[in-house]
This record gives structure tokens, sequence and C-alpha cells, in this order.
């Protein structure tokens, strides 16, 4: 194969490719040569791991026309130019053009063997480099997602991360809303199966009479209607990742397949007696106590447990309410690109109201929020509603509740300046000194808010 192929060699003078050709195959190289240098782009990627080795002066494409073409599709692919004693002082404008180095003829078979073997090395290392960037931006992917900065959230992120390298299956438990996909998404996203499907079903969603056939397929014929074979979400995702929301909506019945396809990890479509293998992960979610389920009868308990290597908890927006003016500016944003309007901040009254409301319907309930503030059309008195009824640190009296209100008020000017204690006072209108003792009283650092 080609992406195996570790230099590629380009001479038009025949006598030259085979003699070096065989040079470098003799070192260990695999070599591919070319007559033509326009025949060389199409064979590159920029994820081709080798080194292109070529003469300056050919008939057609010469050598610096190349180098230029193959820089322009990935500027750290090395090339190396073969070059005559005339030619040395273009070979070094060449380089600081960015070729990776030149080869003055005639040359020892030593010479040529050595510049390949570090011009590889090279390659190697921007590659590696190329793939620890990649994969620390996919383990961003979940900070960036996964909107907020309380400790419950940290914490998540934290988990997601550690879990996502494993196999393990997982069960995410938390109230509608709450993000429990996004978490799913996240598990997918930062783990080895990325590449592969991410499949997502509600099951809550799908009819009893098809969910068998939506999860593991079936062939032709196998029931009334079914006029050709159709692959099931199971092997859909063979490779990636499953994703079954809300799991305790699922038949009886089917609990018992579902379980024999967790401990076998293989499945048969309907109407079928051939056993399909599969590489699979599954993420469950629910939006109940399984274990309460189970207590009472209509959902199995061996599944639970099978369910159950990994077990997630989403907190409730009312359990972590500091990350509310985090989340609304990050969905005002997405709604200002969406409705092609410009994003807008909230003032004290309107944050004050968003932070006193109890959020029934989580953080999907706050981003349907913030497209009406958008647009215009808010009511944010909430039908009069679901105010304020809180546990945790702003459960009990008044002053207790006063003191969560003016942290949560400090965090989201520190946040919103990146950390500036100036920019933090002008927004609050306060002393720096006041500003410094309520920090100091709440626990606050401008280290914890600077980008």
């Amino acid at each position: 194969m080609e992406s195996e192929i570790q230099v590629f060699l380009v001479d038009d003078e025949e006598h030259i490719r085979l003699a070096t050709s065989q040079t470098l195959e003799i070192a260990g190289y695999s070599v591919l040569s070319f007559e033509d240098g326009k025949d060389v782009p199409p064979h590159l990627t920029d994820n081709w791991p080798g080194v292109v080795v070529t003469d300056v002066r050919m008939r057609d494409m010469g050598g610096l026309e190349l180098m230029q073409k193959i820089l322009q599709l990935d500027s750290e692919i090395p090339v190396v130019l073969i070059t005559g004693h005339g030619d040395i002082s273009m070979a070094v404008e060449a380089i600081r053009d960015g070729a990776y180095d030149f080869i003055e003829k005639p040359f020892a078979s030593e010479t040529i063997t050595e510049v390949v073997r570090r011009a590889l090395e090279k390659r190697q290392l921007v590659l590696e480099n190329r793939k620890l960037r990649s994969r620390l931006k996919q383990s961003l992917s979940a900070k960036e997602t996964i909107i907020g900065d309380s400790p419950a959230i940290a914490r998540l992120r934290k988990i997601i991360t550690h879990v996502a390298a494993t196999d393990a299956d997982v069960l995410i438990n938390g109230e509608t809303g709450t993000g429990k996909e996004l978490v799913a998404r996240g598990l997918h996203d930062q783990s080895t199966r990325r590449d592969a499907n991410f499949v997502a079903l509600n099951c809550g969603a799908i009819p009893e009479t098809i969910i068998e056939s939506e999860l593991f397929g079936h062939v032709a014929g196998a029931f009334t209607g079914a006029q050709k074979t159709r692959i099931g979400k199971f092997e859909y995702a063979n490779g990636g990742t499953l994703f079954l929301d809300e799991i305790e909506s699922m038949p009886m019945a089917l609990q018992v397949k579902m379980l024999r396809v967790l401990q076998e990890r293989s499945i048969e479509r309907i109407g079928s007696n051939k056993l399909i293998p599969l590489d699979i992960r599954v993420v469950a979610a629910s939006k109940v106590d399984l274990r309460d389920a189970c207590d009472k009868g209509y959902f199995r308990e061996d599944l639970y447990y099978r369910l159950n290597v990994v077990s997630l908890n989403m907190p409730p927006l009312r359990e972590r309410r500091e990350d509310i003016p985090l989340l609304f500016k990050y969905f005002s944003k997405q709604s200002a690109e969406r409705y092609g309007q410009e994003a807008r901040d909230l003032d004290a009254d309107e944050l004050a109201k968003l932070m006193s409301h109890n959020w029934p319907g989580n953080v999907r309930e706050l981003q349907n929020v913030s497209d009406r503030i958008l647009l215009g059309y808010a009511d944010l008195d909430f039908d009069g509603g679901s105010v304020l009824n809180v546990t945790n640190e702003t459960d009990g009296t008044l002053t207790q509740q006063v003191n969560f209100f003016e942290k949560s008020l400090i965090s989201h000017a520190l946040k919103s300046t990146g950390g500036s204690v100036k920019g933090a006072q002008d927004i609050l209108g306060l002393p720096r000194k006041t500003l410094y003792d309520k920090m100091n009283k709440h626990g606050l650092s401008r280290q914890n808010f600077v980008d």
C-alpha cells in the first residue's frame, strides 16, 4: 500500500532511479519511483509518513515546482533535493522555502541513506505531535460541550475523560433535560472508537412492536412486510458506541435478549440463525432510579447490574445554579448564530430571575429560554411558579440564599472579564476593597477565572 511506502523517488533518468532505489532498499526502506514529478502529488496525503527525494532538473516538472505542490498539500512533508554542483545556491534558497535538505551529485550511498533516515524521523515526530494535539483537542471537547464550572460538572468531566479510555459499558442517571446524550457523545468522542459510528436510540420513542427489529435488524421474509434485509442499531454501531436512552422503557421480553447480547457480544437478526459478533460499547441512560424499578418488578435486576459497570449521575440544573450565567451565555451565542441576531448579556434583574427559577426542564429549558430572550418573547416570571424551591447551598435562611446569589454574581462578573478584578468592579459597581472582601468571604480567587 502507498501509505506504507517510506520514500517517493523522482528522477527522469532511469539508471539513477534504479541505482538510488536499490541503495535505499538495501538500507531497509520501501521505495516507489517516478519518472515525472507531476505523477507524485496524487499519491500524497497529509498523513503520509514518508519523504520525497527528487532531482532538481528534469525534463517536465522540475524538483522545485514539485516541492511547491507538495508543500501546499502538507508543509511538513520532508522534501530532499538532488542537485548538481551548479545548483547549490538554488538548493540553499529552496531550503529557505521549505525543503528539508539537499544532496549534491555524485553522492555516496551512506549520504542519501543518512539524510532519508533523519527526514523519516522528523516526519514521524511531526505525525506523532499531530496525533497528540488531536487527542488534546478531543480531551477538551467535553469541556467545550459540557458547560459549567460547578464542582459537580468538573467531577463529571474528569470521570468522562477517565472512563472514555476504557471499553466499559456506562449507565447515565439523570432527569430529563440534564444532558445525558451529550455525556454519551463525550464518552464516544474521547474514546478510541471515535472514528466509528455513534448511534442513539430512544427506547421510549419506539413502538414495542418494532423495537426488536430496530435494535437487532431482520432478514428478508422474517415477518410480514420485511421485504429486504435490514441491519439494526447494534450492527450499525459495530466498532463504535450505542446509546440507549430511556432504557427503563424497554419491554421486559426484550430485556432478556438485551442481557444476552451484552454478555455474549453478538446478535442474530430476526429470522436468521447466524450470529454476528459485536465490538461495541453500550451507554444506557435512565431518567428514573433503575434500582427502584428493579424492586418494583418492571426492570430486570440482572440487566441492571450488567449495564451498571460504570455509573454517572447528571446533576439537575437547580443543584448547579452557579453554572446558569455561563450556560446562558453559551446558548445565547448559539441562538444568535442560528437566528442571525446579536448575542446579548443578561441584566441584573434578568439574571436574578434565572437564578431563582427551579428549572424543572433543566438545561434544555434554559436553552429554550435563551432563544425566547434573544427573540424578545421571554416571560421571565415563569407563570409565577417554580421559584427558589431548591436544595444544597441555596436551601435555608434568607441570608444563606442572598450569600449564594452574591457569590454567583461575582463569579459571573469575574468569568466574563477573564479574571480581571478591575473589570468585575466596573460591572458590579463595587470599590476594589469591597470586592476583594466579598471574594475572600466566598472563597473566590481571580486565578480560577483567568482564560
